[in-house]
């Protein structure tokens, strides 16, 4: 019968250097990074079935390269760690540093402009003019005509700046409706106390 120790030691007992599954972890964060900011934008944008999929594989893919042949829970907190630890500093680099930002994520890119849709743009970043109308939609749009711009920001997000006239009513819209509301009853209110 085997021990609580030898049923566990397979699990925590690590196989490979931790220099090297540091090393490893931070070459595949870098080339994962690489690689989505060549594909582009628009993974980030719309993920789409195929993007998950891709996405998942991805993952599959790459864990090897980050683990080795290491199978140990110490290995894998150690290979998390690293990766998280890595994230970290990446993101609050490119945080302070716009230039980072800009090389790491890329600069937002216009879509459309007053009204019209910038069918080149579009093509290029290998977006659907769908999804985009539906976005418009979305965001209290009818269609883009409404728009004075769409934009699909670094980190995929859709922006759309509605032209004035077609824009929502905020709180401070309408508390200046109400202030002119009263303004008029009082108005009507001293012309009816003047008719009496």
């Amino acid at each position: 019968m085997q021990s609580a120790h030898g049923v566990l030691t397979p699990f925590l007992q690590s196989d490979i250097q931790f220099l090297d599954k540091a090393l490893r972890t931070i070459a595949v964060y870098a080339l994962i990074l690489v690689l989505l900011r060549i594909v582009g934008k628009r993974q980030l944008a719309q993920l789409s079935t195929f993007d998950l999929v891709v996405m998942l594989l991805l993952a599959n893919v790459v864990q090897n390269a980050v683990i080795g042949p290491d199978d140990s829970v110490i290995g894998a907190a150690f290979g998390a760690a690293v990766l998280l630890a890595v994230n970290t500093v990446v993101v609050r680099a490119a945080a302070r540093y716009e230039w980072l930002g800009r090389l790491l994520e890329g600069s937002p890119t216009t879509l459309a402009r007053d009204g019209h849709w910038l069918t080149p743009v579009i093509r290029h970043n290998g977006l659907r003019r769908a999804d985009l109308d539906a976005a418009v939609r979305h965001q209290g749009g009818d269609d883009v005509t409404e728009t004075t711009e769409v934009t699909l920001e670094p980190g995929g997000a859709l922006v759309v700046q509605l032209a004035e006239p077609e824009q929502s009513a905020d709180k401070a819209d309408i508390a200046a409706l109400r202030a002119d509301i009263a303004a008029l009853q009082r108005k009507l209110d001293a012309l009816a106390a003047g008719a009496s």
